[in-house]
């Protein structure tokens, strides 16, 4: 007697399901890379305790943006109001305070100075989006170079403190402005 073996025939996969989840899934994860985009801000914080082990105090060289809640205040040397910004429509305006910068920062260039630090000085009540705003506004700016927009740079070093009460002056009154546009 003879045995016949059958000839088995080999089962297709079928991966039609797998290939709809991945026809899914790969835009899906690529579009969520997008939003899980951090940007880091370096921040310098004020010291606690001022250095006294200086005899010689360097001249006051300090560039200040105030934010209150009715306007900015562009205070250099600090403590000495340059320009007062007020607000427009209720909100403040970022585009003025930048317009003002990039000609404090074209003025100090052609004196010679350098100036890359500024201080941003808030209120205890100022909203979070606003100081932010500032912050961002201060750091740099939309320059056109050869028919393209790029970030140019404004104040990149930003330090953090409380703004003084309205209509007093923490700084010696002999100090004046050496920009005033």
């Amino acid at each position: 007697m003879r045995i016949r073996r059958r000839a088995k025939e080999e089962a297709d996969l079928d991966i039609t399901s797998f290939m709809n989840l991945m026809i899914i899934l790969v835009p899906v994860l690529l579009m969520s890379m997008v939003f899980s985009h951090i940007t880091v801000l370096d921040l310098k914080l004020p010291d606690l305790a001022p250095n006294s082990t200086n005899d010689n105090p360097e001249p006051n060289d300090a560039l200040e943006v105030v934010i209150y809640t009715d306007k900015l205040v562009i205070n250099y040397p600090a403590g000495v109001s340059v320009k007062s910004i007020v607000n427009i429509d209720g909100a403040h305006d970022f585009k003025m305070l930048s317009t003002y910068l990039q000609e404090i920062k074209r003025r100090l260039a052609l004196t010679g100075k350098e100036k890359r630090d500024i201080f941003i000085l808030s209120q205890a009540d100022t909203d979070y989006q606003t100081i932010v705003s500032t912050m961002d506004t201060v750091r740099s700016y939309d320059a056109v170079v050869v028919a393209s927009v790029v970030e140019a740079e404004l104040f990149p070093e930003i330090s953090l403190g409380d703004a003084p009460v309205p209509g007093t002056n923490n700084v010696n009154a002999q100090a004046t402005p050496e920009v005033a546009p």
